[in-house]
C-alpha cells in the first residue's frame, strides 16, 4: 500500500471536524530546451524565508553559538550557554547537553498563513544534535508558545529523532511537521513569526553540529476541491534512477512496517542518486546483504521518526538528502503546475505529495491517504512522468499520468475519500533538493520561488 503518511488523515479529519566551495552537478546533463525562463509570479498564497548566509548567522538573537564563514557559511557552538538535561522519551535514557542557541528575527510573512513547515539543513556528529523551534504572531496580536518542530540528528546513537506531539494552544497545533490554525475558516491567521534553534552537544568535548540552512514555508491554500487545468509547456524528462518501496515489504518492520510504507525514503534516495551523491559501504553495513537496494533501507532508518512512528515527516526527508555532500534540500509548497515545470526544464526533479481514491489517477491500480512520488518530466502532450515508488519493481517505477488528473490531485486541498466524507489534500507540497552551486538557470528558478 501506498499510505505513508496516516498522520495526514488525522489531520483531515480534524480539518473537516472544525470546518463542518563550489560543488558543480553531476546529475545527467542534458541541454536545456530553448527558451528558458522562469514563469511570470503565481498569486501570493506561498511565503519562503530560509537564513543561510553568513550575514544572516550574524543576525538574529546568539546565546553560545558561533557564526563560521566560507563557501557554506553556518552556525555552530562557540562557548555554550549552559548544561542541560533531556530525557529521551523514545529510549527512558536522560543525559546532560551542553547547548548553545539562536534565535532568528522575526519574518513578517508575505502571506498570513494557516500554515507552516520549517526545514533544516545541517550536520550533527556522534555526541551532538539539534532541535528547531517555532514561536508566531497572530493577524490579532495573539502570540503562540514556542512548539517544537523536530528534535533531530543525523544518526540514531544519540537520541531518536522525533516529533513532539499534543502541542497547541488552542487556536493552532503542531501535526508532526506541520504547524497549523485550528479553523481556518473563522479568518485567524498567523501573520509573523521566529525560529530558534538549539544546538547539543556531550558535556567537555569540542565537538559541533553545523547548521547552514534554516527557515520555513508559510502559506494560506484556498480550500478547492478541484483546481483550474493549465496548458503544457515544457516537454523534457531527466534520467532519475527508479527505485520501488514493495521490493523492500516485510524489511526491516521496526522502520514503519517495511517497505510497504516507505514512500516518503524511497523517492528521497532516487533524488540524492540523481545528483550523484549515495551511501558508503560503510554506512550500508549494517544492511541485511541479501536485500537489494540497501540505500533504500538506509534512507528508511535515518528519516524515521520516532514519535510518529514513520518515515514520512518532511522536513526529517529533507535533513536526510542534505547531509550528503553540498547537497541542500528544502520542504515547500508549488502554486502550479507552471512552477514545477520551471523545475524540469531546469533539470531539478520534485517530489510531490498527494492522496487521492484509485479511479482518480488512472493507470495508479492503488489509492492512498497520503503518497510521495518523484515527478521527472513531462510528455509532449504534458501528462506528467513519475518515478513512482508504489510499484510492484524497479523497472515498474516509471509512470505516465494524465495531466489533468495528477494536476488536480496534487494542488487540491479538500477531496472526498471512499466513504464520501471530507479530506484534505496537501495542496502542493513538495521536498526540493539540488546542490550548492547550481547553475545559472537552476539558481533563476530556485530564486524566483524564494529559496535562495
Amino acid at each position: 500500500m501506498a499510505n505513508s503518511t496516516p498522520r495526514r488523515t488525522v489531520l483531515a479529519a480534524a480539518l473537516a471536524a472544525v470546518a463542518g566551495t563550489s560543488v558543480a552537478s553531476t546529475a545527467p546533463a542534458a541541454a536545456a530546451p530553448a527558451g528558458d525562463r522562469v514563469h511570470a509570479p503565481e498569486p501570493a498564497l506561498v511565503d519562503n524565508r530560509f537564513w543561510h548566509s553568513f550575514a544572516d548567522w550574524r543576525g538574529g538573537d546568539r546565546a553560545g553559538t558561533r557564526a563560521v564563514p566560507g563557501h557554506r557559511p553556518g552556525l555552530v557552538i562557540g562557548t555554550p550557554a549552559g548544561v542541560t538535561d533531556y530525557t529521551d522519551p523514545h529510549t527512558g535514557t536522560t543525559s546532560p547537553w551542553e547547548y548553545a542557541s539562536w534565535t532568528s528575527p522575526v519574518h513578517r510573512s508575505t502571506v498570513p498563513a494557516t500554515e507552516v513547515i520549517a526545514s533544516w539543513n545541517a550536520t550533527t556528529p556522534p555526541g551532538t544534535w539539534i532541535g528547531i523551534e517555532l514561536r508566531g504572531t497572530y493577524d490579532d496580536g495573539g502570540a503562540t508558545p514556542w512548539y517544537v518542530m523536530g528534535r533531530w540528528a543525523a544518526g540514531d546513537g544519540d537520541i531518536r529523532r522525533t516529533s513532539v506531539d499534543d502541542q497547541s494552544d488552542g487556536r493552532s497545533s503542531i501535526w508532526t511537521d506541520t504547524f497549523a490554525v485550528d479553523d481556518p475558516a473563522s479568518g485567524l491567521r498567523l501573520d509573523a513569526y521566529q525560529l530558534r534553534l538549539t544546538l547539543y552537544r556531550a558535556p567537555g568535548t569540542d565537538v559541533t553540529p553545523l547548521v547552514w540552512r534554516l527557515g520555513a514555508m508559510a502559506s494560506d491554500i484556498p480550500d478547492r476541491f478541484t483546481v483550474p487545468a493549465s496548458a503544457p509547456c515544457v516537454a523534457r524528462e531527466l534520467a532519475v534512477p527508479r527505485y520501488s518501496q514493495n521490493t523492500h515489504v516485510g524489511q526491516y518492520p521496526e522502520y514503519d512496517n517495511g517497505g510497504e510504507a516507505w514512500c516518503s525514503p524511497t523517492s528521497s534516495q532516487m533524488i540524492v542518486e540523481y545528483w550523484d551523491r549515495r551511501p558508503s559501504a560503510e554506512d550500508l553495513a549494517w544492511v541485511n546483504p541479501a536485500f537489494e537496494d540497501p540505500q533504500v533501507c538506509h534512507a528508511a532508518r535515518f528519516t524515521f521518526d520516532h514519535q510518529y512512528e514513520g518515515c514520512g515527516n518532511w522536513p526529517f526527508n529533507a535533513a536526510y538528502a542534505a547531509t550528503y555532500p553540498a547537497m541542500n534540500a528544502v520542504v515547500t509548497r508549488l502554486r502550479s503546475l507552471a512552477e514545477l515545470e520551471s523545475l524540469i526544464r531546469a533539470g531539478i526533479p520534485v517530489i510531490t505529495s498527494q492522496s487521492f481514491r484509485k479511479e482518480e489517477l488512472t493507470g495508479a491500480g492503488y489509492g492512498t491517504s497520503g503518497h510521495l512520488m518523484t515527478v521527472i518530466g513531462f510528455t509532449e502532450d504534458g501528462d506528467v512522468i513519475a518515478n513512482d515508488p508504489a510499484s510492484p519493481n524497479n523497472e515498474a517505477v516509471r509512470r505516465i499520468y494524465r495531466r489533468r488528473e495528477w494536476e488536480n490531485i496534487w494542488l487540491r486541498t479538500k477531496r472526498y475519500d471512499a466513504n464520501g466524507k471530507v479530506r484534505s489534500g496537501t495542496g502542493g507540497v513538495c521536498y526540493l533538493f539540488w546542490p550548492t552551486g547550481p547553475a545559472a538557470a537552476r539558481h533563476r528558478v530556485l530564486r524566483s520561488l524564494g529559496l535562495l
